[in-house]
């Protein structure tokens, strides 16, 4: 109970602008638009998210003290909204979502492809958890050898989390294709996720839905740390 009142500390600044904004940007995914309307987007989405960043320090800490909440509006928890389109089909210039990663404190982790927690804003298809994605391949073969070294534990969190990901067609070499846990050592990526609807992503209670979405990947961003040699 103390971890979830932790969570609602503070009210939930997202408004329903945020949304609104990210329709529009859809449908008008250019730049001379986004330049008529940056002020928009950095008051109905940008620094309400930002916000919301600002004050998750607290009920992240009571998840992992080694993850944190930067508010910093370049640099920091919240992903840029400009696209990379040099290795693209899609030269749209902007992102029509918006996308918070909650990473892990350690430089080593590898910044976005290190372990951590996530949160994705995009209307009608919003979710919030953790887990690795895209790893280095150092990385990756580590978490490989540890699903073989400690599948015991890996069978224990599968049993609790839908755990999902890019996965190759056949198990790589190295590994044995009839380990018990052969169809999971094909991921490429590792995440748990919890799906929010619009609506509950505007309500008062999002901070703590949030909160308890995180803890519930907690488990596998623990795995994972403790397979990279990284604190939880």
């Amino acid at each position: 109970m103390a971890k979830k009142a932790m969570s609602s500390e503070f009210e939930n600044p997202l408004g329903p602008g945020l949304f609104r904004f990210l329709k529009d940007l859809k449908a008008h995914n250019d730049r001379d638009w986004f330049q008529a309307n940056k002020a928009r987007y950095e008051a109905e989405a940008r620094d309400p998210v930002l916000r919301l960043i600002g004050g998750f320090g607290g009920p992240l800490a009571a998840i992992s003290r080694h993850v944190e909440a930067d508010p910093r509006p370049a640099g920091g928890s919240l992903f840029r909204i400009y696209r990379d389109t040099r290795f693209s089909r899609d030269k749209s210039p902007y992102k029509t979502h918006l996308g918070v990663n909650f990473r892990h404190r350690a430089a080593e982790a590898g910044g976005v492809h290190g372990p951590g927690f996530y949160l994705h804003l995009k209307p009608g298809g919003c979710f919030g958890g953790g887990g690795l994605w895209h790893p280095e391949p150092e990385a990756l073969f580590k978490v490989r050898q540890a699903i073989v070294a400690r599948s015991a534990a890996w069978k224990k969190l599968r049993a609790t989390l839908e755990i999902e990901g890019e996965a190759l067609m056949r198990v790589p070499q190295g590994f044995d294709p009839g380990h018990p846990c052969a169809e999971d050592l094909k991921f490429k990526d590792f995440y748990a996720a919890t799906a929010f609807t619009d609506a509950e992503v505007l309500a008062p209670d999002f901070p703590a839905r949030l909160a308890e979405a995180l803890r519930a990947a907690a488990p596998l961003v623990r795995f994972l740390c403790k397979a990279l040699d990284l604190p939880f």
